[in-house]
């Protein structure tokens, strides 16, 4: 439903456009002002078929309960009540997409609410759980009910089960409702109120294998930070940015390592710069990723495109990243687990230079939110590391 403010821009329209009919009627001989007649009626019939309906639709959200204007202090306290909730709680839309993220719940994910936010939570999820998850927060947003279920989080230091409840919410003036989900970590399976239910395990000290996973983040950051400066200095171009980038990532970050740059300016095709696999991916598997085309590739025409990036765990869709020469998956090919594809560049508002995809593979871990952002920032990086333009050659005797 157009908001209030829209609604008023397109009625500003339309008395300019009023105004100017009035001011040429005044300066025509009156044998030619019949011509103004279809512009007249035309506005007429725009009062009709849109303005109209949108008054209509505008004064029945502020009559309905909640419809009307929000106290910005009220509106500030349950903001605040939200953020300091002692429970996990995540705003979803109907698809799962995270709208908004508590402090709590941005611990239980390990990720930063910002990089959260417009990502589906289910790909946070163990695969077994995703559809139930998505099944279940779709009936909540249609008006079926409340309900809780269990699901297990991908990260392998997560512990035991999490209860998840949903709760179907209206927020004031929007169409669509939105679903809150509160998350009860450490809970023992079962449902509600039977057996064991609702009981805590006892609050366990720091996970060991958690603090070295950060650890490790934070070398591979630091790593990647020195291998660009040096590029940098060394004043190679992008291929070289791309190609320094996808080893540092290579092995201990995905098993295989796709660079993809995107045309510098004006019309062009991306071409892909870079592609690195495992030891064991030689011949015909390494050159056909090496030499397919990224306009053939879905998520990679998302990521320069449109700048958007994408985390798949168990990736549903095969087709996602194309197909080899002989018409087999790429993905199913390869036993992809989970996947990450980020745009390359420096901030929201500047040109996409590439894409980075990686893979991992067989029984590795699946890419957790954390790791995720962690591969956002690095894309800032890169995306700042490349050179505008092709690298100038050394003057002779340099």
């Amino acid at each position: 439903m157009p908001g209030a403010q829209e609604f008023g821009a397109e009625l500003t329209d339309f008395r300019r456009r009023v105004d100017e009919l009035r001011t040429a009627r005044a300066s025509l001989p009156s044998q030619e002002r019949l011509s103004l007649l279809d512009a007249a009626l035309f506005e007429l019939q725009h009062v009709v078929d849109v303005l109209w309906p949108r008054y209509d639709e505008l004064t029945a959200a502020s009559r309905s309960p909640g419809g009307g204007r929000a106290d910005p202090q009220e509106q500030q306290l349950l903001r605040a009540l939200f953020q300091r909730l002692p429970v996990p709680a995540v705003l979803l839309d109907r698809d799962t997409v995270v709208r908004r993220m508590n402090f709590a719940a941005t611990q239980l994910f390990h990720t930063r609410a910002g990089y959260a936010t417009g990502r589906p939570l289910a790909a946070s999820l163990r695969r077994d759980g995703q559809a139930a998850l998505r099944s279940q927060v779709a009936a909540v947003a249609r008006g079926e009910g409340d309900r809780s279920l269990t699901v297990r989080l991908s990260q392998p230091s997560a512990d035991g089960e999490v209860r998840v409840t949903l709760a179907a919410l209206r927020p004031p003036g929007e169409p669509h409702p939105a679903v809150l989900a509160a998350f009860q970590p450490g809970v023992i399976g079962g449902p509600a109120g039977e057996g064991t239910a609702g009981a805590r395990r006892p609050e366990s000290r720091p996970d060991l294998a958690e603090v070295t996973r950060h650890a490790e983040l934070l070398d591979l950051a630091d790593d990647m930070a020195t291998a660009l400066l040096r590029v940098a200095l060394a004043g190679g171009g992008p291929e070289a940015v791309l190609a320094r980038t996808a080893e540092v990532l290579h092995g201990r970050f995905a098993d295989w390592v796709i660079a993809d740059l995107a045309p510098e300016s004006g019309p062009g095709a991306p071409r892909r710069v870079v592609a690195l696999g495992p030891r064991d991916a030689v011949g015909d598997r390494t050159a056909s990723l090496a030499e397919q085309d990224p306009a053939d590739c879905p998520l990679v025409v998302d990521a320069l495109s449109d700048g958007v990036s994408a985390l798949r765990v168990s990736p549903a869709d095969a087709d996602a990243f194309g197909r080899d020469a002989t018409g087999a998956p790429i993905l199913v090919r390869e036993e992809v687990t989970s996947l990450l594809c980020i745009p390359l560049r420096a901030s929201a508002t500047e040109p996409v230079r590439g894409a980075l995809t990686l893979f991992r593979t067989g029984g590795r871990g699946a890419f957790e939110m954390a790791e995720a952002g962690v591969a956002d920032r690095i894309s800032r990086h890169v995306a700042l590391a490349m050179p505008r333009t092709a690298p100038r050659a050394p003057a002779p005797g340099a």
